[in-house]
């Protein structure tokens, strides 16, 4: 397991030369994408444990795995709400996107996030793939041409966009009084702005008039049997999470219509169509997602061996749930409607809100934790990933402890053979429980159920420590050397494999381990089948050698203290 060196993947070690990942013939190709973050605020803890650090935890299995992937994301930068942003702030749209792209990449690093690409919308490649998709939609003839109504402020002299206008939202049951023109976030059904009770500008507060204006759609219900065989036979193959299934279905259930796909503003990529290249950018749900192509093209010239290659290319996405539609009905229609053989979706991974106090996070309203916050805190990384991969506020279940002996004492840190371990039973019974759990560990991110698999991690943990106080090897070093040797060699065996299992989780965590271990920082821990490490993890006195000498022990974590913690009362 602790053999094999570091390779040159972009964002696990400073300073490597980067050179694109291309899928591989007869390898597992994993194309991973977390939710594009909108540029228009410091990013919250919402966002980091909803989409960017979901998919880091995958993205880091997946390598572990041996498997050939790539993890891709990037700042959404476009829209209503960067024109917003810059009005506040008094500056150009350009100049948000490029001081809170700067920031989230900041703060993504702080967190360990081991991106292969992290880019942003607003770049040439996003224009030129956005009118080459549009063109083939136009060609199919997937779009129609429509009079819509919509707000327009006499105030600020402007058509408003849908996240322009707030209102009360028109559901009975929910009757929400923030409610966005474009989707409420408290009942997350998408609306059209006009339908809001009571709207109002978001900008100057007044209430807007409605205006005739003409726009372009994409026809879904003529995509209807396209999108549904898609969704029929993914859903299964890709083991769709229960919320991304009931979201999907009840938009299919409720009929789909056209949608439309331009908006008044001029912060965007331009249509390339006569009538409206004066007037028009696309709508950000049809070219926000295009954003995850664009940026792998960032990665890579050859993007379409990423994105037009099915057959040999599995795509995983991840995200909260209010972005649930655009990528289970709306993103794929869009595809589909080229013609081209895209890599759609194969698995879809959702997280439900995470709430703060009494309410949702929000970046627009400043509710919640930021991840510039938590930087500030002291409390360093692989905790606050435990804390919001648990979301549980403990975090007292750690991983085994080395045992410091004076000197004179015990081994010497060096690391006994293990002779006669095939007869002593108290290692092969937890030897057997091991193999057990990294199974079931291996099952459960297969699926992509985080939160189960960590748990699992946990679980290996204390059946660990369990052994240690079980064996008394206090007592065996001075009664039975034989049987101490043993338990210190399958112990020291046993923290590696908890370094590998919980690397997704804690990356700057396990690193500390191998530090401890005496194993060279660019050791890269391996799960992979090829190399027989699962089956390995079944042996743990197997997995370092005999003779080896680990590091000088220290605590791993630090006790966290209520002032540490006080910032958040």
């Amino acid at each position: 397991m602790g053999d094999h060196k570091e390779d040159d993947r972009e964002g696990e070690q400073g300073g490597c030369l980067k050179i694109p990942k291309l899928p591989i013939q007869g390898k597992r190709n994993i194309l991973i994408t977390s939710a594009l973050p909108y540029v228009n605020n410091v990013p919250h803890l919402g966002n980091i444990i909803g989409c960017v650090l979901s998919a880091d935890v995958f993205a880091r299995y997946c390598r572990l795995r041996g498997y050939n992937v790539i993890y891709i994301c990037g700042t959404d930068e476009y829209g209503t709400a960067t024109e917003t942003k810059a009005l506040e702030e008094n500056c150009t749209p350009q100049q948000i996107c490029d001081k809170y792209h700067a920031i989230h990449k900041e703060v993504y690093n702080w967190f360990n996030i081991s991106f292969d690409e992290f880019g942003r919308t607003s770049t040439p490649q996003q224009t030129d793939i956005c009118q080459a998709i549009f063109k083939k939609l136009m060609e199919g003839n997937w779009l129609s041409e429509s009079m819509i109504q919509q707000f327009y402020c006499e105030t600020c002299n402007r058509f408003l966009a849908d996240r322009l206008v707030e209102g009360t939202c028109p559901f009975p049951n929910c009757n929400y009084d923030s409610a966005r023109g474009d989707q409420c976030d408290k009942c997350c059904e998408l609306l059209n702005s006009t339908e809001l009770k009571d709207p109002r500008c978001k900008v100057c507060r007044n209430t807007p008039q409605i205006r005739d204006t003409n726009h372009l759609f994409l026809e879904l219900p003529m995509l209807k049997d396209k999108l549904e065989e898609y969704i029929n036979n993914m859903s299964v193959a890709g083991s769709w999470s229960q919320n991304a299934i009931q979201t999907t279905f009840a938009w299919l259930k409720g009929g789909l219509k056209p949608r439309c796909i331009t908006r008044d503003l001029k912060w965007g990529v331009p249509v390339p169509h006569e009538k409206f290249k004066d007037k028009v950018s696309f709508y950000v749900w049809f070219d926000a997602p295009i954003g995850y192509v664009s940026i792998t093209s960032c990665y890579t010239p050859d993007w379409e061996k990423w994105w037009m290659n099915p057959e040999n290319v599995e795509l995983y996405q991840f995200m909260g749930k209010d972005n649930v539609p655009f990528h289970t009905v709306m993103f794929p229609s869009t595809l589909i409607g080229t013609g081209e053989n895209w890599t759609l979706m194969k698995s879809i991974s959702v997280t439900e809100y995470l709430n703060y106090e009494a309410g949702k996070f929000s970046k627009s309203k400043g509710i919640g934790v930021f991840g510039n916050d938590v930087k500030d805190t002291n409390i360093p990384p692989e905790v606050w990933r435990y804390y919001l991969l648990t979301n549980r506020p403990e975090v007292s279940d750690t991983v085994l402890s080395f045992i410091a002996k004076p000197p004179g004492l015990g081994y010497g840190s060096i690391i006994p053979d293990a002779l006669g371990v095939e007869s002593h039973l108290l290692t092969k019974t937890l030897a057997e429980k091991i193999g057990n759990y990294v199974e079931q560990y291996v099952e459960a991110m297969e699926k992509v159920k985080l939160k189960q698999a960590l748990k699992i991690g946990m679980s290996i943990s204390s059946e660990g420590n369990a052994y240690l106080q079980e064996s008394q090897f206090w007592k065996l070093y001075k009664e039975d050397q034989a049987s101490c040797s043993i338990v210190i060699r399958t112990s020291t065996g046993l923290v590696y494999l908890l370094a590998c299992l919980l690397e997704p989780f804690m990356p700057s965590f396990s690193l500390k381990v191998l530090n401890q271990l005496n194993l060279p920082p660019e050791t890269l821990l391996s799960l992979s089948d090829e190399t027989g490490d699962l089956e390995r993890a079944r042996k743990p006195w197997e997995i370092l050698p005999a003779g080896h000498k680990i590091g000088t022990p220290e605590p791993l974590f630090r006790e966290l203290k209520d002032e540490d913690v006080a910032f958040f009362g």
